[in-house]
């Protein structure tokens, strides 16, 4: 022990000492005579927020133990209190003393730091407050010391550093509390000053590697550079040191294996601007030579050397050795360790290792232990508090049973994202979303799915005023509806859900003028078995010359339009499981009274659209409302039967039916747009496509193309005016009388092309 450990202990000693002397009528203590007591009993005061009990055995004394007074076992008593740091002062004393004076009766004397009865934070917005309350955990009524105040300030400075807010002071106002007896209130007075960001970064050494490649690659340290205009130009420390590897990575990826940060460093160019300098040396740059596998069983090393695309000669580049290897994140990636696992085997390991080095070529073998196959075994699905889990369940690719298979594993994330019941966001969360728990004992896997429920259905209730009169329109859509439950009497509440089917129901008016009727339900899986989606609509709409801010009440003149829509829904399996094959049904009827003259084709009559629809699509977008990446292409045929190819008469100048041999002796003249238009008939062809492309976060680049072609089966029957299309202008109406495709396209009128 060296001489300043002997005096600490003396320190301890003497303290002890002083503490066991005799006060107000307490005995007597000879320091020059050490005396071994037996304790009799402890009693605590000035203790309000503990209980004496917990004092006396945080102390380590008990009623029994034998002592020496003044001697090392009570400054440990001493000690052990101060430690706790919930006390200002301790004192150890010798209350009385047996009748024998061989037992003694102690008292532990302390002083309680004040509790902090409220925590606050001055200078931040409400959102920061409630960030950083969550950070500190501070809780009252426990005590305030100086670690307390150097912890929570750090935490805040780290928190606002994390923002760029380099130079943020705390301080910590303390003030005594007027109510609560030995409480106080503590307030951290916090000021972020400006926010510091980066203005240059300058990149040393890199002779061979362009800067904008470095920079590219240092995805959260970004300096005031024109192509890093929608990025954040903050520093963030955590983040440098992440970005400082990234920046190496990206020298490794252009073949510099031995590049390396010499030195970085950073400076203020102005109060609110730092510059980052850093220092790299490149080294030599390096080849492959020879790749050998060693341990594939399974696949052949030509299959191997396939996926891995990487030749001899090729620049040695780590970065994408290990993508091909392992994978780069990306559901679009295929990768060795996907290959295999794809096929169950998910207890693969690969392993590269450089054999040989010589000049600038280097020799890699790749070390693969395949392991055995594993089987899924327990399919769990958390948090579908509401949704059926069957609903789940038939969306999934992955089956117990069945071998582990990393494709259908992601494309059962997918699906269930797609579903329109759960938070996407949150689903293909790979830290919260889902688990993937290997069992090697026996070879199995268990897979976990964590689904987070979001409201699904819907009330639309909604009345204006415009063009003197007043609109009202009431509206219910229930996207996770349960026919099943319908005669449950528990589930009404208010409807049965957790099918996943939709019903909707919405009607407007704005009193006689105008009516419109819709109802629509989808069942997703028909009979729940098989990925077939049927899909119901009808809707009905009536038009009158009623007007009541003018006081006219009359059914004169009246436009209705009826309709009814069945499709059927198949996934298929060919060419692969992303298609789907929609075929429907539909018709359509206009019915006008004495409607008003030119407003549509014909004043008085009836027409009718009966129409058969086919639909092929694909769809691999990862998720519904805000794709990322994956591509969505639609293909469709609408068209009637060719009713004038059937026809047999004409009509002549009096209007009179006049028969014919065939329908290219009829010469339409003669007829007006009701006959013409009686039975409506085209065929409609469009073709859609988009392909998202994932650029930078949350940044996507959207890539499409349309077409549409309306055409006719008889020449002289010509163009039907239904159905088209209306090019031009914001798109912002979604109605027009003839059933048209509205095609927005900036910088034109409305329909004007």
């Amino acid at each position: 022990m060296n001489f300043g450990k002997i005096l600490s202990v003396w320190g301890l000693i003497l303290c002890a000492m002083t503490a066991a002397q005799a006060q107000d009528g307490g005995v007597e203590v000879d320091y020059n005579h050490p005396k071994r007591y037996v304790v009799g009993g402890v009693r605590v005061e000035g203790n309000s927020y503990f209980k004496a009990s917990q004092i006396i055995s945080q102390a380590g004394v008990r009623e029994g133990v034998t002592i020496t007074v003044p001697g090392e076992e009570v400054s440990n008593m001493v000690s052990r209190l101060m430690l706790q740091k919930f006390f200002d002062s301790v004192s150890v004393e010798i209350d009385s003393l047996s009748s024998a004076r061989d037992t003694a009766y102690l008292a532990i004397k302390i002083k309680e730091r004040p509790r902090v009865s409220q925590w606050t934070f001055s200078g931040v917005k409400s959102g920061e407050r409630k960030d950083i309350e969550e950070r500190v955990n501070l809780k009252r009524g426990r005590e305030f010391s100086e670690y307390v105040e150097k912890t929570t300030s750090d935490i805040i400075k780290r928190y606002f550093a994390e923002k760029g807010f380099l130079k943020c002071e705390v301080k910590a106002e303390v003030k005594k509390d007027s109510i609560i007896k030995n409480a106080i209130q503590v307030n951290f007075a916090v000021n972020k000053g400006e926010k510091i960001k980066i203005k240059d970064i300058n990149f040393i050494g890199n002779n061979n590697v362009k800067e904008y490649k470095l920079a590219k690659s240092m995805k959260k340290t970004k300096s005031n550079k024109l192509y890093n205009f929608f990025h954040s130009k903050k520093f963030n420390e955590k983040e440098y040191l992440n970005d400082k590897r990234a920046a190496i990575s990206a020298f490794n990826e252009a073949g510099y294996r031995d590049a390396r940060l010499v030195r970085d460093s950073i400076y203020y160019v102005s109060p609110n601007r730092i510059a980052i300098d850093l220092v790299f040396d490149e080294g030599d740059k390096y080849y492959f030579r020879d790749i050998k596998w060693t341990g594939n069983s399974i696949y052949s090393t030509d299959q191997l050397n396939s996926v891995l695309s990487i030749n001899k000669g090729d620049v040695y580049d780590v970065v994408t050795l290990e993508k091909r290897l392992r994978g780069g994140g990306k559901q679009t990636d295929y990768d060795v360790t996907k290959l295999y696992r794809d096929n169950g085997y998910l207890f693969f390991n690969i392993n590269p290792v450089e054999t040989n080095i010589q000049n600038d070529s280097v020799d890699v073998e790749i070390r693969i232990a395949e392991g055995k196959q594993a089987t899924l075994d327990n399919i769990i699905i958390n948090g579908n508090d509401l949704t059926n889990e069957k609903v789940v369940r038939r969306q999934i690719f992955t089956r117990p049973g069945y071998l582990f298979s990393q494709t259908d594993f992601e494309r059962s994330i997918r699906e269930i994202a797609s579903l329109g019941q759960f938070d996407a966001e949150a689903i293909m969360n790979p830290d919260t979303g889902f688990s993937i728990v290997p069992k090697s004992g026996n070879s199995t896997v268990d897979i976990i799915y964590n689904v987070t429920e979001k409201p699904s259905s819907q009330l639309e209730l909604s009345g204006g005023w415009g063009g003197k009169t007043f609109v009202a329109t009431v509206g219910v859509s229930f996207n996770n509806f349960s026919t099943h439950r319908m005669f449950d009497k528990g589930a009404w509440r208010p409807v049965p859900l957790g099918d996943a089917q939709n019903l909707a129901f919405r009607f407007q008016t704005n009193g006689t003028y105008y009516t419109a009727l819709t109802a629509s339900f989808t069942e997703p899986w028909l009979f729940g078995k098989k990925p077939t989606s049927l899909n119901l609509s009808a809707y009905y709409t009536r038009s009158t010359d009623s007007y009541l801010a003018l006081n006219i009440l009359s059914n004169n003149r009246m436009m209705e339009v009826f309709g009814l829509s069945a499709s059927l829904g198949t996934r298929l399996k060919w060419p692969d499981n992303y298609f789907v094959l929609y075929n429907g049904l539909n018709w359509q009827t206009y019915k006008l009274k004495n409607w008003y003259s030119g407003y549509f084709i014909f004043d008085d009559g009836m027409a009718n659209n009966i129409n058969y629809s086919i639909t092929l699509s694909r769809n691999s977008t990862d998720q519904i409302i805000y794709p990322r990446q994956g591509s969505d292409f639609q293909l469709s045929l609408q068209l009637t039967p060719p009713f004038s190819l059937f026809r047999k008469h004409d009509i002549d100048a009096d209007g009179n039916k006049v028969p014919v041999k065939s329908y290219k002796d009829v010469n339409y003249d003669n007829w007006s747009s009701k006959d013409r238009f009686r039975w409506i008939e085209y065929h409609k062809w469009k073709f859609s496509g988009a392909v998202y492309t994932k650029l930078a976060g949350d940044l996507v680049l959207m890539t499409r193309a349309q077409f549409g072609y309306l055409g006719y089966y008889n020449r002289k029957w010509g163009y039907s005016p239904f159905e088209g299309f209306l090019l031009g202008g914001d798109g912002m109406s979604g109605y027009n009388t003839y059933g048209s495709e509205i095609i927005a396209m900036r910088g034109y009128e409305n329909y004007s092309l």
